[in-house]
């Protein structure tokens, strides 16, 4: 998490090599806890590379299957190893397939996303 300097008001915050590192532990130590994880990555300011302090971390995730639904399927994913906030979205690969590929969501989410775990 950010530190705060003893002598200092200063907030120093993660930078983009300490999270990338970090995503790539949690998404190997995620893949033990979850045989159906196929793909880790994320995207955003932080693989943008025009994160700031305060920067959360939108991570994406794709398994082959899942029991529930897409608004409650985060929760069960231990992100707290990670240095900052993160927002989390779990799809499963039907899910991720049916996405609207002209979309504007799924357009910037490839363009900028650095792919940290699994399938390429």
């Amino acid at each position: 998490m950010p530190v705060r300097s003893l002598s200092s008001s200063v907030l120093r915050w993660p930078d983009r090599a300490a999270v990338d590192g970090a995503v790539r532990a949690c998404a190997a130590h995620l893949a033990a806890d979850h045989p159906e994880l196929l793909r880790v990555g994320y995207f955003g300011s932080y693989a943008r590379n025009d994160w700031g302090v305060g920067s959360d971390l939108d991570v994406v995730v794709i398994v082959a299957s899942a029991d529930e639904p897409f608004h409650t399927r985060a929760a069960s994913w231990d992100t707290t190893a990670l240095p900052v906030p993160t927002d989390l979205l779990v799809y499963t690969r039907d899910e991720w397939d049916r996405l609207d590929r002209r979309g504007r969501f799924y357009t910037t989410l490839m363009r900028e996303a650095v792919w940290v775990w699994g399938e390429k």
